[in-house]
């Protein structure tokens, strides 16, 4: 599994040969061409796109009925490191083994951009992916993220919490915890930075270190459980309170139906986002099938797509504002205007702040969670 992290045209270009590195299609007449040329090569190779993430089922099979390509489906549950080494292993491979396009962690944009490992693209809807979650020449570009969300059983917690000082109360006495271990899990380490950055600390290695204060005054006053929280902690009882990203938190609600009632809240005050990223490949076999890819994932049915499978899609803010999100889809979801508000650390940001937290839980919390 990944990690687990979106219409105005663009300036057109003209459909160049299956090696150009970068067009930008917005007209019906270039995307025909874009089209055809997918078709003359006939098949795209993804890689580490399970069916069960972020709706990926469906949207593959929707890409496949919609433009009559094969798609290969290589290493499903493989992780955004084996994506990045299948393009270094077949940069001579223009066989099954090469991928064409990727979905990464974003700190996987920049180092593959740095390594000449992918190529750029603007899609027809680049206009509308904000400049922080995008590399501004086109060879990486946001696709879907989460928020650092509280996971809550509302049999247990009937005042659910608001916000991150809120979990400081009395009352969320031994209710409150991560997802699992903070010195090696992406995840409780990005609910720490969240903490950090809620009380107002700079972004970075400050709010790294305020987060970790959170978290020593969270345990010294028994709220933190030490426990790694899951559905089944939750629905047990163990773990009523779970810092986790929105789209597991409202899968377990999905999957739990009711038993218990599960409110997936994201805070008022700070929202941080952790995003993903798609990129081409420079060496991909089908790269005009790859570019049709992208322009189906950043369309406005894309997105949806990625939406329907509980991911926000880059877009979101955007397709809110114009109407285009069902209500349906919606009311599954916490309010739209809780991600107005989304925060995309950068990745020094990040970097700066996992490294303290990592090294310096046990001395300054001191709580081994299991």
């Amino acid at each position: 599994m990944k990690f687990v992290t979106r219409s105005v045209a663009v300036s057109l270009a003209t459909l160049m040969s299956t090696t150009a590195l970068m067009t930008s299609f917005a007209s019906a007449g270039s995307m025909d061409d874009l089209v055809a040329a997918a078709k003359a090569e006939g098949e795209l190779t993804t890689i580490a796109l399970p069916h069960d993430w972020c709706g990926y089922g469906e949207l593959i099979e929707n890409f496949k009925a919609k433009y009559g390509l094969k798609i290969n489906e290589l290493n499903p549950d493989g992780g955004s490191g084996d994506e990045i080494e299948a393009i270094k292993s077949n940069k001579d491979n223009k066989g099954p083994q090469a991928p064409d396009v990727i979905d990464v962690g974003l700190g996987f944009g920049p180092s593959s951009k740095a390594e000449g490992l992918i190529q750029p693209y603007k899609v027809a809807t680049w206009a509308t992916i904000p400049d922080s979650a995008k590399d501004a020449e086109g060879y990486w570009y946001g696709d879907y993220y989460g928020v650092m969300s509280f996971e809550v059983n509302t049999d247990i917690v009937k005042n659910v919490p608001k916000d991150w000082a809120d979990l400081l109360k009395p009352e969320y006495a031994n209710l409150v915890a991560l997802s699992g271990d903070p010195r090696t899990g992406n995840e409780g380490i990005m609910a720490i930075y969240a903490a950090g950055l809620s009380t107002g600390a700079a972004p970075g290695k400050a709010a790294g270190e305020a987060g970790l204060k959170f978290f020593a005054e969270l345990n010294k006053s028994g709220n933190f459980v030490p426990v790694g929280g899951k559905a089944n902690s939750l629905a047990q009882g163990s773990t009523p309170i779970i810092m986790r990203w929105d789209y597991l938190a409202l899968a377990d609600r999905d999957t739990l139906k009711g038993n218990p009632p599960v409110e997936v809240v994201v805070p008022e005050s700070t929202v941080l986002a952790g995003v993903y990223v798609q990129a081409i490949s420079a060496y991909a076999p089908h790269p005009n099938a790859a570019k049709l890819w992208m322009e189906y994932l950043y369309s406005d049915e894309g997105q949806l797509g990625w939406l329907k499978g509980y991911c926000h899609p880059i877009r979101f803010n955007d397709l809110v504002k114009n109407g285009k999100v069902p209500q349906d889809m919606l009311d599954k979801l916490p309010p739209a205007a809780a991600y107005e508000k989304a925060i995309f650390p950068t990745l020094d940001q990040q970097h700066g702040a996992k490294e303290l937290i990592t090294t310096q839980w046990d001395k300054v919390v001191g709580a081994n969670v299991k």
